[in-house]
């Protein structure tokens, strides 16, 4: 019973190194390393939308504590208006 128990455990590590050996050659070619920037592009793009809504849901909920109005989500700074007291003057 020994022998074929190891030839078989012996049988089943050598698949397995093969198959790992292989998929670590893969990974080592062009398609391989374009494949993988993409997959840590795509990581980094999702933590940025993670980070940034959660920055978003802290702001309202500090605006909501100090009684602050809501923040507007215009591009840009806020634009600056005349007081009628100005345009009465001139």
């Amino acid at each position: 019973m020994g022998r074929p128990l190891w030839f078989v455990a012996g049988a089943g590590v050598g698949v397995y190194a093969a198959a790992r050996a292989r998929r670590a050659a893969e990974s080592l070619t062009a398609d391989g390393l374009r494949d993988r920037v993409r997959g840590w592009q795509a990581g980094a793009r999702l933590f940025a939308e993670e980070v940034q809504q959660g920055r978003a849901e802290r702001e309202t909920e500090l605006r909501e504590q100090l009684g602050l109005p809501p923040a507007s989500h215009q591009a840009g700074p806020p634009e600056l208006t005349t007081s009628t007291t100005q345009e009465n003057e001139n």
